[in-house]
């Protein structure tokens, strides 16, 4: 269904606007018209959606037993949701506002939204019929692991504490109360889509602008940033070279299917399968239009330490599949 905004970009970008379909200009135009498109719908879908969930069904018990005794199944499933669902990492956020506003517990919330851009079914296949199986299992075990272990770090650190004050509101506003009785009352179809009308409005206006900021500063980056300079100057397997492709990464805002095609080509130019991972990990799961977006529910401490968790994740997993790789 997605592929409607590629066809669109195409009419658009191509056929309306007569840009060339190889050139820079071209290239990054078309980024932005699908990448908005794309993000808008999934935006609407997915924030009603969830909200209309919300309002008919009893999220204590879904909270519950997601913070249950054994908190790391709870950061696994969150993985898992994150890796089946086709999302990139700036349409992710809305499934992270409502599983925030569900009182889910922020770690298992961030399992989800850490894995979730990095890995897709389309992505997997892709990768698969690319490099083989062993890169692509390497690359879903490490994506998965980075979502578990950013997870559990964010809860032993109380994240919740450094949610914006509305995200926090909501959060602590579906945490238990003293009673013990959890039991809703039944609304009509038309009050649960009252609910999830008012919550669709209340988070668009909040990240509207936001999406239009993003998604033009990616646009920009990934029509104008040759490849060849990077295949250039990232290939010595020299251990400087991961930490500066994690950099490098963070302003090419792609998702985990855009990228896939570039990691085999950086692959087969000869770049270590570490620094290729690293690389492209950091342009889908730690890019500036990510944590534009993210400002709008995060606070920056938060958003810091998010940061600062994915670059040294990245940088490590390079290192050691490269000492791997020339060993």
């Amino acid at each position: 269904m997605l592929t409607i905004f590629t066809e669109l970009a195409d009419r658009i970008t191509f056929s309306l606007f007569g840009l060339a379909p190889h050139s820079k200009l071209g290239g990054a135009v078309h980024f932005f018209i699908e990448d908005t498109a794309k993000i808008f719908f999934l935006l609407v879908v997915m924030i009603y959606f969830i909200a209309l969930i919300r309002a008919s069904l009893n999220i204590e018990k879904v909270r519950d037993y997601l913070a249950g005794k054994n908190r790391f199944i709870g950061y696994f499933m969150g993985s898992i949701f994150g890796a089946i669902t086709p999302f990139c990492s700036c349409s992710s956020i809305p499934v992270f506002l409502g599983f925030t506003s569900g009182g889910i517990p922020v770690g298992i919330t961030m399992s989800f939204l850490l894995t979730s851009p990095l890995i897709n079914e389309v992505a997997v296949l892709l990768l698969l019929s690319l490099v083989g199986w062993e890169i692509t299992l390497i690359y879903v075990l490490v994506g998965m692991g980075v979502g578990i272990m950013g997870g559990l770090f964010l809860d032993l650190i109380h994240a919740e504490r450094l949610l914006q004050s509305f995200a926090l509101k909501a959060y602590q506003s579906a945490k238990p109360t003293v009673s013990k009785d959890t039991r809703r009352p039944t609304l009509s179809f038309r009050e649960r889509h009252q609910f999830a009308k008012q919550e669709l409005l209340d988070i668009l206006s909040r990240v509207w602008k936001w999406v239009f900021i993003g998604v033009g500063l990616g646009a920009a980056l990934h029509g104008f940033v040759p490849v060849s300079w990077i295949e250039a100057n990232l290939g010595s397997g020299r251990w400087w070279s991961v930490p500066l492709a994690v950099l490098l990464g963070i302003p090419l805002y792609s998702n985990a299917t855009g990228v896939i095609p570039v990691m085999e080509s950086l692959i087969a130019k000869g770049l270590p399968i570490g620094t290729t991972l690293a690389f492209c990990m950091s342009t889908v799961a730690a890019s500036f239009p990510e944590f534009i977006l993210l400002k709008q529910v995060m606070t920056w401490r938060l958003l810091v330490i998010i940061f600062a968790l994915l670059l040294a994740s990245f940088t490590v997993v390079g290192w050691t599949l490269n000492a791997i790789h020339f060993n």
